[in-house]
């Protein structure tokens, strides 16, 4: 097997995934139309060079270590043969196959938001989550930008899935193509969903920009990535998080 073109290969798409996203929330909220969207800046401050430097950085480390996933586990036989990956969706069907994305994501939401708690833990967050926190006033390019340790935990929800659910290559690539989007969403820095939102019975179950700006800003509440309901079930959701919510939404 050709090590090298695989993992580049890998390196590639989600790298392109990365920039492309994120460069085009970048572009047009912080360069072209920044001055006509302040009005729905969550924190007035930008963020300075440095750490717009910093981020992307990091999240280059990232995009390494989550190319080395799926090269060892859809490229190596032996592993391969262990996975719930097919190739052939008929084997499912298409019912599942659509189906399936909305568990993807409940899937993910419950492993992001456990495995972050546990990274807020005292003994772990300076190891594994603090790089992710310098980012206290977080842009676009903040989505990936984690400690080397973090950044494998992250990438275990690629393990889980292929460990789970019956899982085709199509159903990687465009769940990974809408975590990048959400991702970059959560930590824009501006908030996209109109007022009320957050209140009504869709919306308030939605992870917004608000909701984990206030995380990186405040450290503490606000765990969850694409739902409210685990933080809310655990008690976790910030008290003030309604009141920012119509602050920046009025």
């Amino acid at each position: 097997m050709n090590w090298f073109y695989h993992y580049t290969f890998y390196i590639e798409k989600i790298g392109t995934r990365y920039f492309a996203v994120a460069g085009i929330f970048f572009l047009l909220f912080y360069v072209l139309f920044r001055k006509k969207v302040t009005y729905n800046k969550i924190q007035t401050k930008l963020p300075h060079t440095k750490d717009y430097v910093r981020e992307i950085g990091y999240s280059l480390l990232t995009i390494c270590i989550f190319a080395f996933v799926p090269l060892c586990i859809l490229h190596i036989p032996a592993i391969a043969k262990t996975t719930t990956f097919y190739t052939n969706i008929h084997q499912y069907g298409w019912l599942y196959f659509f189906l399936a994305f909305p568990l993807m994501f409940l899937i993910h939401d419950t492993y992001f938001y456990w495995t972050h708690r546990l990274m807020h833990h005292k003994k772990l967050f300076k190891t594994f989550h603090l790089v992710h926190h310098k980012s206290t006033n977080p842009s676009p390019w903040a989505a990936y930008a984690f400690h080397p340790l973090e950044a494998v935990v992250e990438a275990g929800i690629f393990v889980v899935f292929l460990y789970t659910i019956p899982i085709h290559p199509l159903h990687l690539f465009i769940f990974f193509f809408l975590m990048i989007v959400y991702n970059v969403y959560g930590h824009l820095g501006y908030e996209l969903y109109p007022k009320g939102f957050h209140k009504n019975s869709f919306g308030k179950w939605i992870n917004t920009s608000v909701s984990h700006n206030q995380h990186h800003q405040y450290f503490m509440g606000n765990y969850g990535l694409y739902f409210t309901f685990w933080d809310r079930m655990m008690g976790t959701m910030r008290k003030d998080y309604d009141k920012r919510f119509e602050e920046i939404t009025r």
